[in-house]
C-alpha cells in the first residue's frame, strides 16, 4: 500500500483520493486532488469484500479471442482490475477507494458527490450554480452578488470554447419603474441545437408565464431533441439531459444549474465563470476582467430586433449606482430573511445577498412588492440543498401565491409530482419544491393532464376523471373508460327513432330542440311564431285599450277592449285623482268609482264658491259670463240726518222718522239711483196771531196753522222755496216757487123742494200765473234752461160736484184724507221742480 500526497496538477474544484491492494508485487496509482485542499489517504478502509483470487491466472478469460501484451489492463467487475503481466500471468487488483475530504464552494453550496469514470469511487465537484431575481440582482456561479439595471438582452452563459452547437442562456430585461431606473426580467431565453426555448412573462412582477418553442407555444410537458420543459412547482424547468443542466423561470427569478465536469473554466457572460474562484466573475467578452460586475454585465448585450437601440459592441453606459438616493425604511419582511424563519438554511446558504438585495428592491421600488423575489428566491436556493422553508404564511399576506380549484399550496412538495402514469420513485427523492399540488389521498393523472384523481382510470377532453369501466357520453359519443391501451374507447352515439310530430294550430311550426334527457338526440317540438297569426288588435274606443292573451294551448294572441280605468270628457282621458275642466264655474276631478254601464270613471263635479252677502240697497243678479253674480244696486241708501240708513226704492219717499219736515226720495235715471232730500218750508207763523186752542198742523204734517176749523183757511197765494230737478238736472240755488191753499164755499145743503142733497163745489185755485225761467246744471256739467209756472194769484172758482148721495158720507173722510195726501205730493213735486 501506498500512500500519495497533492499533486502540482492545476487548480479544480473536486479531489480523490483512491487506494488500491494487490496480492502480488504493488502497483502505484496516482491520486487526483486539489492543490488548495490538503488530502489524507487511509489504508484500513475498503469499499467491498475482496474475493481470494489466484496470481497464476494463465491469460485473459477463456470466452476472449483478444491478445494482451504486458501492461494491459481491464477491468474484470466493479472496482476490480486485471493487469497482464507477462507469459499469461494476469495480475488482479482490487480498488479501495477512502473518502475525500469535503472541499468550500466558492458559491456558498454545498458540493456533490460524481462517480469517477472508472464508476468506482467518487470525487467531490462544486456544481455551476447562477441566480437572479428581483430588479435584477445577480449571483454568478462562483457566487459574486451584484445588481444591475440595464434595458437590453443579454448574455447569461455561453460556452467560451463551443462545444455545444447553438448553447446558451439569455435574458431579456426591461425597465420596470416609471422613473427607467431599474429593470425586471421579462423573459429567459435557452437556446440549444435547434431549438429555442422562451419563457416569458405574461403579466409584470408575476408568477404568470408561457412558454414557446422556435416561436411557437406548446404544452407542457414538453420534450424534444433531448430537451424537456416541465412544471416543477411554481417554477418552469428546461432540461437539457446531455448536459446534465437544468435552467428554472417563474417569471421573477431564474436559476441556472450546471456540472462542473462539462462547464468547468469554460462559462462566461453576466454568470460569469464557473470555477470556483470569483476574483475573474466579472469578466468580459475580450478577457479584460472589468473593475466591477456592473460594469462587466453591459457588455453582454445581443441583438434584440425589438430593441433596436441595443447592440454588442456598443459603448456601454456607466455601471448604474447601487445606493439608495436616500435612507428608507425597508420592507418589515426583508427582516425574516435573517430571523429565526429562514434560520435551518442559514447554515446551507448565506442569506446576506438576499437581505441585501431585498432592501434595495423595497427602498427603489415600494410599490412593486418585488421584495418577495428575494425571499423566494432564497427560498428555492435553499430547496435545492435539501432544507424547505414555510415563509409565505410569515409575510402576513404581502407575498401571497394562490392556487386554481381543485389544488393545494405546500411550501414543500415534490420536484416531480406522482402521477397515473409515473413510476414511484420519485417519491424517494428529497428535492423540494414550493408550488399548488393535489390534495392528500390525490394524485396528478397525468403531467399533461392537470386533473387531480383519487383512483387512475381515465381522462377525456372534458377533464373529468372516470374510473375503468366507467360509461359516459362525451361530445355525443358513448365511451367507456379501459384498462391498458388508449384507456377510452368510444362510438358515435345512438339516437331512438322519434314519431313524426305534426303541428296544427295558427303560429305552430316544427322545429329541432335539445332533449333534456339526452342532448345528443334532438326531438321536433311545435314552437310559436307571432308573426305567422293574422289576426290584428282591435281599435278601441276612448277609454278603453286593446288587451291580448294567448288561451292555453294556442299560439296567436286574442284581442280585447278593456276599460282602462280612467274618466272621458271631451275626446281626453284623465286619470283617477286628476283634474277635470268642464267649466270655469265647476271645480272637476276623476274619482275610482266606476260607472256600471259605461265602464268609465265617474267625474265628480262642485260648483265654485261664491260670495252671496250684498250690502243694504244691493241686490245678488247672475253676471253672463261669470260662475258668480255680483251686487247690482236695486234701490238707493240715504243717510238721514239721525245717522240711520234708510232704504227706498225708485219712485218710493218717505218722511224722516224724527222730521216730518224732511222728506227723502229715490228715483233711477239711467240706471243711475239717485237720492233727495227735501225740506217742506213752512208759511210764516206766529201763535201769538191765534186763539188758544186754535193750533193745528197743516195737513202735511209739518207746518202749523191757527185758522180754527170753523174758520178755514181763505183761499190765497202760499210761498216756498226749494232746488227744482228735471231730467236729472237741478237748479244751482232754491228757487221761490207759488201755490194757491185755502178753503172755498163748498158745502152741500138739503132741498126740502128737490128732497135731496143742494151741492155748491168750490175749488182754490189760481187765478193768474206767468212762465219764469231758471237755469238747471246737469251731471255731465252741461247747464240747460228751464221754465216753470209762478202763481201770482189765487181765487175760489166754482166746480162741479158730482159724488153721489149714498157715497157721500162714506167718502168724505177719504177725500180728507186723500186732499191731504195730494197737497203733499203737489208740495213735492213742486219742490223738484
Amino acid at each position: 500500500t501506498t500512500t500519495s500526497g497533492p499533486t502540482p496538477s492545476r487548480s479544480t474544484p473536486h479531489s480523490t483520493t483512491r487506494v488500491t491492494e494487490t496480492s502480488s508485487p504493488v502497483t502505484t496509482t496516482a491520486i487526483r486532488t486539489t492543490p488548495t485542499i490538503p488530502t489524507t489517504t487511509t489504508t484500513t478502509t475498503t469499499s467491498k469484500p475482496v474475493p481470494p483470487v489466484s496470481t497464476s491466472t494463465p491469460g485473459p478469460t477463456p470466452t476472449s479471442s483478444a491478445v494482451t501484451i504486458p501492461g494491459d489492463s481491464w477491468w474484470l467487475c466493479e472496482c476490480i482490475k486485471a493487469i497482464c503481466i507477462e507469459d499469461n500471468k494476469v495480475e488482479i487488483v482490487p480498488v479501495i477507494c477512502n473518502p475525500p475530504p469535503k472541499p468550500t464552494c466558492s458559491n456558498g453550496l454545498s458540493p456533490v458527490q460524481v462517480i469517477d469514470e472508472d464508476k468506482c469511487c467518487w470525487h467531490w465537484e462544486c456544481d455551476c450554480y447562477c441566480t437572479g431575481w428581483g430588479d435584477p440582482h445577480y449571483r454568478t456561479f462562483d457566487g459574486q452578488y451584484y445588481s444591475y439595471q440595464g434595458n437590453c438582452t443579454y448574455v447569461l452563459v455561453e460556452e467560451i470554447n463551443k462545444k455545444v452547437d447553438n448553447f446558451g442562456v439569455y435574458i431579456d430585461n426591461y425597465h420596470c419603474d416609471a422613473r427607467d431606473t431599474v429593470s425586471c426580467p421579462r423573459a429567459l431565453i435557452v437556446r440549444h441545437e435547434t431549438q429555442e426555448v422562451r419563457i416569458t412573462t405574461v403579466k409584470p412582477n408575476t408568477l404568470n408565464v408561457e412558454v414557446t418553442v422556435n416561436k411557437q407555444p406548446v404544452a407542457l410537458p414538453y420534450k424534444k431533441f433531448g430537451l424537456s420543459i416541465y412544471e416543477s412547482g411554481i417554477n418552469r424547468v428546461v432540461e437539457i439531459s446531455e448536459l446534465q443542466m437544468n435552467v428554472t423561470y417563474n417569471g421573477l427569478s431564474f436559476s441556472i444549474k450546471m456540472p462542473y465536469s462539462k462547464f468547468g473554466n469554460n462559462t462566461q457572460g453576466q454568470c460569469g465563470t464557473c470555477n470556483n474562484n470569483t476574483a475573474d466573475d466579472c469578466m468580459l467578452p475580450n478577457g479584460n476582467i472589468a473593475r466591477n460586475c456592473e460594469t462587466m454585465a453591459d457588455h453582454w448585450q445581443v441583438n434584440d430586433p425589438s430593441k433596436p437601440q441595443c447592440s454588442p459592441g456598443l459603448v456601454p453606459t456607466n455601471a448604474p449606482s447601487m445606493t439608495t438616493r436616500a435612507p428608507c425604511q425597508e420592507a418589515a419582511i426583508c427582516e425574516l430573511l435573517l430571523g429565526s424563519v429562514f434560520k435551518p438554511c442559514h447554515d446551507s446558504v448565506n442569506p446576506e445577498m438576499y437581505h441585501k438585495a431585498c432592501v434595495f428592491d423595497s427602498c427603489q421600488l415600494p410599490s412593486l412588492d418585488l421584495e418577495c423575489s428575494s425571499l423566494q428566491t432564497y427560498a428555492l436556493t435553499c430547496a435545492d440543498q435539501g432544507v424547505c422553508i414555510d415563509w409565505r404564511r410569515h409575510t402576513n399576506g404581502v407575498c401571497p401565491y394562490n392556487c386554481p380549484s381543485g389544488k393545494e399550496y405546500r411550501a414543500c412538495g415534490p420536484t416531480e409530482e406522482i402521477t397515473c402514469k409515473s413510476s414511484q420513485q420519485n417519491e424517494t427523492s428529497t428535492k423540494q419544491a414550493e408550488g399548488c399540488f393535489c390534495p392528500n389521498g390525490t394524485m396528478l393523472f397525468d403531467p399533461s393532464v392537470d386533473v387531480c384523481v383519487k383512483t387512475c382510470g381515465c381522462v377525456g377532453v372534458d377533464m373529468i376523471p372516470r374510473e375503468f369501466g366507467e360509461r359516459f357520453t362525451v361530445d355525443c359519443q358513448d365511451c367507456i373508460c379501459l384498462e391498458g391501451g388508449n384507456g377510452i374507447v368510444c362510438q358515435p352515439h345512438e339516437c331512438p327513432k322519434q314519431n313524426n310530430t305534426t303541428c296544427d294550430g295558427q303560429g305552430f311550426y316544427p322545429v329541432q330542440v335539445v332533449n333534456p334527457e339526452d342532448s345528443c338526440c334532438p326531438v321536433v317540438t311545435c314552437k310559436c311564431n307571432t308573426s305567422l297569426c293574422t289576426a290584428t288588435p282591435s281599435k278601441c274606443t276612448l277609454g278603453f285599450e286593446v288587451h291580448s292573451h294567448i288561451p292555453s294551448g294556442q299560439c296567436c294572441p286574442v284581442y280585447d277592449c278593456v276599460p282602462k280605468r280612467v274618466c272621458v270628457h271631451e275626446n281626453a282621458e284623465f286619470l283617477p285623482n286628476s283634474s277635470v275642466f268642464i267649466d270655469k264655474c265647476q271645480n272637476c276631478f276623476c274619482t275610482n268609482e266606476v260607472n256600471v254601464d259605461t265602464q268609465l270613471n265617474i267625474i265628480s263635479c262642485q260648483h265654485v264658491p261664491c260670495n252671496i252677502a250684498c250690502q243694504a240697497g244691493y241686490e245678488l243678479q247672475p253676471v253672463k259670463g261669470e260662475c258668480c253674480g255680483k251686487c247690482v244696486q236695486t234701490k238707493c241708501v240715504i243717510r238721514t240726518a239721525s245717522n240711520s240708513n234708510l232704504v227706498l226704492s225708485p219712485g218710493e219717499f218717505k218722511n224722516d222718522p224724527y222730521n216730518n219736515c224732511t222728506i227723502y226720495s229715490c228715483v233711477n235715471i239711467h240706471d243711475q239711483f239717485i237720492s233727495s232730500t227735501s225740506e217742506i218750508t213752512c208759511p210764516a207763523f206766529n201763535e201769538d196771531n191765534c186763539k188758544p186752542g186754535t193750533i193745528a198742523f197743516l195737513p202735511n204734517g209739518c207746518c202749523k196753522t191757527c185758522a180754527p176749523l170753523e174758520s178755514p183757511t181763505p183761499c190765497s197765494v202760499r210761498e216756498r222755496k226749494d232746488f227744482i230737478v228735471y231730467n236729472g238736472c237741478r237748479s244751482v240755488d232754491r228757487i221761490v216757487m207759488t201755490e194757491c191753499e185755502g178753503t172755498c164755499g163748498t158745502f152741500s145743503l138739503y132741498s126740502a123742494e128737490a128732497n135731496s142733497l143742494d151741492h155748491t163745489c168750490s175749488c182754490c185755485r189760481e187765478s193768474k200765473a206767468s212762465m219764469k225761467e231758471v237755469v238747471l246744471k246737469c251731471p255731465n256739467g252741461h247747464s240747460i234752461s228751464h221754465k216753470y209756472l209762478y202763481v201770482e194769484s189765487c181765487s175760489c172758482q166754482d166746480t162741479e160736484c158730482s159724488t153721489s148721495q149714498s157715497t157721500e158720507l162714506e167718502t168724505r173722510e177719504e177725500n180728507d184724507k186723500a186732499s191731504t195726501l195730494n197737497r203733499i205730493k203737489r208740495a213735492i213735486s213742486s219742490s223738484f221742480k
